[in-house]
């Protein structure tokens, strides 16, 4: 009798034990990335950025895959050539484009669903140490009413001066933040870092 009461005790207390390590993997919570955390902190966030050379476009998806975020590249209806961009040539399209700054080039597409973002990071490179004509014809073309928006650049020498205050004026509306400038050569852990500490 003695014998069996101890054997179903012992049957006992290996199926508890069995079953507490079983469920002890299924069912726990792993912690969340630090992209999760941030996007969860900002709400439904995007990415809007113009790039001509590839840097912004660089920048712009290390952003977009830290904060979970939707990207939207502005492509201009009339891509620039490695001739147009050559600011040295008097007659070469940036530097016509410059010298009209009402010029608002149009570009393709618009991003979707555009009122369900809480957070807009928009990036672009300096030119003549503001924003492309091109990304003012976005920012003027929406609304930024109860959104937070952070400029970002690249530059191989100019600061962010006053390009995202500029911006800011042209929309009229939303949250504006300081932004940021990068190297044309940031690394992704650069602009980790400046994420963490947004």
């Amino acid at each position: 009798m003695w014998k069996k009461i101890m054997s179903g005790l012992l049957m006992a207390v290996a199926l508890v034990t069995l079953t507490a390590c079983g469920s002890t993997g299924s069912t726990a919570s792993q912690p969340a990335s630090d992209g999760a955390k941030a996007a969860a902190s900002q709400g439904k966030v995007l990415v809007v950025y113009f790039s001509a050379t590839g840097n912004t476009k660089r920048v712009a998806e290390t952003i977009a895959n830290h904060e979970n975020a939707t990207i939207f590249e502005i492509k201009p209806t009339e891509p620039y050539s490695d001739s147009d961009l050559n600011y040295r040539d008097d007659n070469s399209r940036v530097v016509r484009e410059h010298a009209q700054p009402q010029l608002r080039p149009t570009y393709e597409g618009d991003v979707a669903d555009w009122d369900s973002y809480d957070t807009v990071y928009i990036g672009y490179p300096l030119w003549w140490q503001q924003a492309p004509h091109v990304v003012y014809t976005f920012v003027e073309g929406h609304n930024f009413s109860g959104k937070k928006v952070i400029p970002f650049c690249t530059s191989a020498a100019s600061s962010l001066g006053d390009s995202g205050q500029n911006l800011a004026k042209a929309a009229g509306t939303g949250d504006w933040q300081t932004g940021v400038r990068f190297n044309g050569g940031a690394s992704d852990n650069d602009v980790l870092n400046w994420l963490q500490q947004q």
